[in-house]
């Protein structure tokens, strides 16, 4: 059975938990405080939840979705992600960041600096333009009549292709769109952030992005 570990454990990495337990996979959670403080949510999880430290999560995951403030990426562990699919959530928030000046000029992406901080991984950016409560609620299966649709980049195209089936098991049809000097198409203030859209609509959100 596959195993999705998170490195973080707030709402988003706790509802692509919740919904993953949901779907048939064991999950291992992390955070920055320790596995002793993350027991109370491992039992309300249930069978299938166990907590680890950030390093053991990424040594026993199939698949590591990291989703922490993107000031704190430094801190993620290196080596046990060595050659894994690694799913970016994060969004660059200067008044909880910091001003990052590549970030501000345009001339990288947040999912391209875990990248380049992971250089032996395969990162994906998917779950960062969706609430965690509609991750929760939100999904529907494979065929729905305006099924909503998740955007996902990576310069991988069988980390992609991973990730897209991951999202389309998870209750959203995905929406591939390329490589990660893409993805500033779906981070904050683009037209397919945050709202509810089915894949043509995504797809011309998308498109329609301006830098």
């Amino acid at each position: 059975m596959t195993t999705i570990a998170t490195i973080g454990a707030g709402h988003i990495g706790t509802a692509v938990a919740r919904i993953a337990l949901a779907a048939g996979y064991d999950v291992v959670l992390s955070n920055s405080r320790g596995p002793d403080t993350l027991a109370d949510l491992v039992a309300e999880l249930g069978p299938g939840a166990s907590a680890d430290t950030a390093a053991g999560a990424a040594a026993r995951g199939d698949l590591v979705v990291v989703t922490i403030p993107l000031h704190a990426i430094e801190d993620v562990p290196v080596e046990p992600l060595a050659g894994k699919v690694v799913i970016d959530t994060n969004n660059y928030y200067p008044g909880r960041d910091g001003q990052i000046a590549e970030l501000d000029d345009h001339t990288a992406t947040s999912a391209g600096l875990l990248q380049r901080h992971l250089p032996t991984s395969k990162v994906v950016k998917a779950f960062n333009h969706i609430e965690s409560t509609q991750l929760a609620t939100e999904g529907t299966p494979p065929g729905t009549a305006g099924r909503r649709a998740l955007a996902l980049f990576g310069d991988d195209a069988s980390a992609r292709q991973t990730v897209a089936g991951l999202l389309g098991e998870l209750g959203f049809d995905p929406v591939d769109g390329g490589p990660l000097e893409e993805s500033w198409r779906i981070e904050p203030g683009t037209p397919g952030y945050g709202p509810r859209l089915d894949t043509d609509g995504l797809r011309g959100a998308l498109t329609a992005a301006t830098r």
